[in-house]
């Protein structure tokens, strides 16, 4: 049988990315290690977890009528093109910041 190297975790980037498909792989990552002492996975993973909460808050402006709903489309495409672009450039291993999302996201990860 040959020698082979069996990998433990899942790379920077892949965990990064994994980070965004929903809050509960962030909130796992920034607890277990080794994931939670990589500045650029806690970064990609408090990002994810800001971007859920704006989407909350989109969501939950969509109770109120007609103008609520107008902007809630809104939020919501915003949003959701914004989660594809961060989605995207964490598989590629790039930390890109958010405008706003992405202070609060850096101060928490210690950038």
């Amino acid at each position: 049988m040959p020698n082979e190297t069996a990998q433990d975790s899942l790379s920077d980037n892949n965990a990064a990315g994994l980070a965004y498909v929903t809050i509960v792989p962030a909130i796992i990552f920034l607890v277990v290690a080794p994931y939670n002492q990589k500045a650029f996975i806690r970064f990609h993973c408090w990002q994810s977890i800001f971007l859920n909460i704006g989407l909350f808050a989109v969501t939950f402006i969509n109770i109120i009528p007609f103008l609520g709903q107008i902007i809630f489309l809104i939020g919501f495409l915003v949003l959701f093109v914004a989660w594809v672009i961060v989605l995207m450039r964490a598989l590629k291993g790039d930390r890109y910041k958010l405008p706003f999302i992405g202070d609060f996201a850096e101060k928490q990860a210690g950038f």
